[in-house]
This record gives structure tokens, sequence and C-alpha cells, in this order.
């Protein structure tokens, strides 16, 4: 099944959410967000994540089947893009998988497999997958170890912590109380386990464009 934004850049998708937001949402819990996002800049995660030309740490997760996968495993067969989304609570993950399903086959073509990582319980991570109508690799990264091995992790503010907690819990999708979360990153890993393309925001409404993911992979093989 398709949705409604087949074919539209995600980009548009997601300016067109945060506009919608942007309109409707509390003046309180605009600024609360916003303020959020700025302590991600200023932390400095950005920075100390893992960069293009760094070694992709080997992982073993569980997918959304309960089955373990394992990173380079994957890479005997072809490149890996790997992209963090923070919950199938979140509004911008959502439209970004669908997005990402759509650009699948154009993954594929280039001989690359494709990996979501989120810090949910196995069972939240196959409801995700189920509902989006996911074909690739869905993995819990319970208590954020990879994407700590990433340097992609942060705190939310007290702030934005409250109100996550209070509009879908958290903590019980994730299994703790923490209030971390990853950045929403996207890595392509070429199959010397080299990172080739990173995409790093503090802003976790911008995401990678599929389009660009797929140019990446374009140079992997000209």
């Amino acid at each position: 099944m398709k949705n409604e934004h087949t074919n539209t850049a995600l980009k548009q998708q997601l300016d067109h959410r945060k506009q919608t937001f942007n309109e409707s949402a509390p003046e309180g819990m605009k600024v609360t967000y916003a303020e959020g996002i700025q302590a991600v800049a200023e932390s400095g995660v950005v920075k100390r994540a893992k960069q293009v030309g760094a070694s992709a740490p080997d992982f073993e997760l569980k997918n959304a089947a309960g089955e373990c996968v394992r990173l380079s495993d994957a890479l005997k067969h072809g490149p890996v893009v790997l992209t963090w989304y923070r919950g199938g609570w979140c509004p911008y993950c959502n439209l970004t998988l669908r997005a990402l399903q759509e650009k699948l086959p154009a993954f594929q073509a280039e001989g690359a497999s494709l990996m979501a990582l989120s810090p949910e319980k196995p069972d939240q991570s196959l409801s995700t997958r189920e509902k989006s109508e996911l074909e690739f690799e869905v993995l819990s990264d319970l208590n954020n170890h990879v994407a700590r091995e990433y340097g992609i992790v942060y705190k939310l503010t007290e702030g934005v912590a409250s109100i996550y907690e209070e509009k879908f819990s958290m903590a019980s999708h994730n299994g703790n109380d923490s209030n971390e979360l990853p950045l929403a990153a996207t890595y392509v890993i070429n199959r010397e386990g080299k990172v080739v393309y990173a995409f790093l925001d503090a802003d976790y409404r911008n995401r990678a464009e599929p389009s660009e993911i797929v140019d990446a992979l374009k140079q992997l093989n000209s």
C-alpha cells in the first residue's frame, strides 16, 4: 500500500509536518521543543559522532522478529545504509521510514542493504515494521548501546522529557527512564567497513534525503 506522499521528496513532507505543528501546537510546547533542539546543538554531539572516513563499529542486534543481525555479515554482501529513528511514536521518523521503503529498490539496485535502528523494545520495533509495511531490517538498540558506539546519543532536556512521558511514555517504549535518544543519523558504510556518507543534524526534524543516499551508493560503484 502506497502512502499519500509517494514520490514527494522527503524534505517537502517533513517541512509540511513542521508547518502543521507550528500552526496547531500550544506556544509553550513549541518553545520547549525549540529549546530542546538548541540544547542538542550546543551539546556537541554532532561533532563527536562518527564522521566520513571513520571505521564503522560492528554490532549484533535483534530484528523485529527476534533474529540476530550482524553488520559485518551484511557487509559481506555489499554496502549498508544504516539509519537511526527515535521511535514509532515520532511522526518525522515514520515519514522517513516510509520514504526509505519507497527507495529500497534503488538501494538494492546498487547492491546495498538497509538497516534502521531505534532504542525501542523489540515488540515496538515489530509494530513499527508492520504498521509502515517495511521490507528492511528494523533493529532494537536497547539502551542505545550501538548508538553510543557511533557517538550519536544525547539526553533530552527536562522539559521535552516531561512532554514525551506525558504524551506516550517513552520509558515504557524503551524499557528505561534514561531520557536518552539517538540523533536521526544516517550512514552509508562500504564493504570495507568505512563510513563514506554521514547525515548528522541536531534537529530531529531534518533527515537524509533518500535520493542523496542513492547518489552516495552510486559513487561507490562508479
